[in-house]
């Protein structure tokens, strides 16, 4: 074993001094930091998997729209030939458009999707209704338990339905028609059971004073998260639909995917200062220790030590306390995630409601642990624990011997 190695070994011995206890809370202080920073990026990542999840089940992966205008004619060619690309599960011709609802005083404005009834089931992945059907045949709409709770509906109860035809065009009356509510559906995400409802494209077209076309083309694939072959059925679709403009449900919602990547790595910022005032207790402990062992420096450097061999010292018992403290908050940190549910659930118990599923929807909180978050996390501490061993490592070096060994 080389001798600052060694020695930095035997400082760290306790001795129930003030070094001791403030060396112990620096290595619990890393610890925490380590683990609190990791187990919150972990949960947000879970977050970002579930949205991801919802928004991938729900929505379409490709949507194929006009660059100018709002219908798209020839849409079932279209959709028969895009149907044919390897790697394309679901194409659906639809029509998008937000309307007005009514019932018995209560008013909502959701976005109606108007599909064929065996589109929309193998399109949207909303589980089973959970009452009625998802029959979309005759004067019937499908919608959300959100949209039903707040216009006060069941399954057979009738609904008025306005076009936006009506605000649109002055020189023609658009009469608001009666549809009868034929199921509801819930897909976890209050978005989507709350804005949106299903009808036949039929229906909607005559909603929208349509004989035929649709506003969009929506496209499900098999991979939307694996880049190259993603692209690849993108180039696909763009050569069989070069009038079309096309959008991919990553541009969609930008907006979602940036504020969740902004919250993540702000929130990791900021659990990141626990990390960092853990490091200046690593200082300090030097600090303290410099001067406690200024006579053994002093003869140190008398019996021919260099000052490079006294700052390796140092700075090997600063970096031992970090990397304590980095074994044992990602210890922590698997503990935690491991009874991650269980902790929550104690804690709801004690009265302390931490993760509400009528908040967020969700049985258990999620969570996937990324490996370069956690090697990120480490280099971060290890870095900051370098520079804060220097200092006293170096004031350390620069002792005078002989004023050193007056101290003994």
């Amino acid at each position: 074993m080389r001798f600052p190695l060694f020695l930095a070994i035997k400082y760290l011995k306790p001795k129930r001094t003030v070094a001791s206890v403030i060396t112990l809370v620096s290595v619990l202080g890393v610890m925490l930091g380590v683990a609190v920073v990791i187990i919150v990026r972990s949960v947000m990542t879970g977050f970002g998997d579930i949205w991801e999840e919802k928004i991938l089940d729900f929505k379409p992966h490709i949507s194929l729209v006009p660059y100018s205008g709002n219908v798209i004619r020839g849409e079932v060619d279209l959709a028969s030939k895009i149907k044919n690309i390897p790697g394309v599960t679901c194409v659906t011709p639809e029509i998008d458009t937000r309307v007005l609802i009514s019932n018995r005083g209560r008013v909502l404005a959701p976005v109606i999707i108007g599909v064929d009834g065996e589109d929309f089931v193998s399109a949207y992945k909303v589980g089973t209704p959970l009452s009625g059907s998802f029959n979309l045949e005759g004067d019937t709409l499908v919608l959300g338990i959100g949209a039903a709770r707040t216009l006060g509906v069941r399954v057979g109860d009738e609904v008025t339905v306005y076009s936006p035809k009506t605000l649109i065009d002055k020189d023609e009356i658009f009469l608001p028609v009666k549809w009868r509510v034929g199921g509801i559906f819930s897909c976890g995400q209050h978005e989507y059971d709350s804005g949106y409802v299903v009808a036949s494209l039929s229906n909607v077209r005559d909603l929208m004073g349509l004989d035929n076309g649709v506003f969009a083309i929506h496209i499900k694939t098999d991979c939307p998260t694996i880049a190259g072959k993603f692209e690849n059925i993108e180039s696909s679709v763009r050569l069989l639909a070069p009038q079309l403009r096309q959008i991919t449900w990553r541009e969609a919602d930008r907006e979602i995917f940036n504020a969740l990547a902004v919250e993540k790595n702000m929130t990791a910022l900021l659990l990141s200062l626990i990390s960092l005032v853990a490091v200046f207790c690593v200082m300090n402990t030097l600090l303290v220790l410099t001067v406690q062992k200024t006579p053994e420096i002093g003869l140190l450097k008398a019996i021919g030590f260099s000052r490079f061999e006294i700052m390796s010292v140092f700075l090997v018992h600063g970096l031992i306390q970090c990397i304590i403290g980095i074994v044992l908050g990602l210890l922590s940190s698997w503990a935690v995630l491991s009874n991650l549910q269980r902790i929550v659930e104690y804690l709801a118990k004690m009265g302390l409601e931490v993760f509400p599923a009528s908040v967020y929807g969700l049985a258990q909180i999620p969570h996937r642990l990324i490996v370069t978050d956690v090697f990120w996390v480490v280099a971060l501490v290890l870095v900051f624990g370098a520079l804060a061993s220097f200092i006293p490592a170096l004031a350390a070096s620069f002792k005078d011997p002989v004023r050193a060994l007056k101290d003994c």
